[in-house]
């Protein structure tokens, strides 16, 4: 464990203050507990270390990786915000990813899409190989086709 997991580990015991998530997951990913995976509020993360995420998390808020060292998303996670993986090495999405606001793939190395992705505003794929390949009714179309859908633009 490290020295900052410690200190919030400290202020708990001492100040009853939860030790944040975004600690948890980053310095001691093996303390968390099934309801520390309901985020409430905002999860910023960007330019952290991170390059995982646990199952069934669950981000009431928005949820920024840009910049991290994120590979893949986990299953059935939901984010109600944004949900911005731009500049990061990820090449797929996991089923039924659930995005409330805007979903920010830029300059990432996507190449398809997952069954079931539900964006509630936009969709931003501008500098990645799907949108290279495919104009933005083709990506409309196979998304709804994979039982998706995105309410607002999709950007390429």
């Amino acid at each position: 464990m490290t020295n900052i997991y410690n200190l919030f580990k400290f202020l708990e015991e001492k100040k009853g203050k939860p030790i944040p998530f975004g600690v948890k997951l980053i310095h001691a990913p093996e303390t968390l507990t099934k309801e520390d995976l309901n985020v409430e509020g905002d999860l910023d993360l960007h330019n952290s270390p991170i390059s995982s995420l646990p199952d069934n998390l669950k981000v009431w808020g928005s949820l920024n990786l840009e910049n991290t060292q994120i590979s893949s998303l986990p299953d059935n996670l939901t984010v109600w915000g944004y949900l911005s993986l731009e500049s990061t090495e990820i090449t797929s999405l996991p089923d039924n990813l659930t995005v409330g606001g805007w979903l920010f793939l830029r300059d990432t190395y996507i190449s398809s899409l997952p069954d079931n992705l539900k964006v509630g505003i936009s969709l931003d794929l501008r500098n990645t190989p799907l949108a290279k390949k495919y104009s933005e009714e083709q990506i409309k179309q196979m998304i709804e086709e994979k039982g998706g859908e995105v309410k607002g633009a999709i950007y390429t």
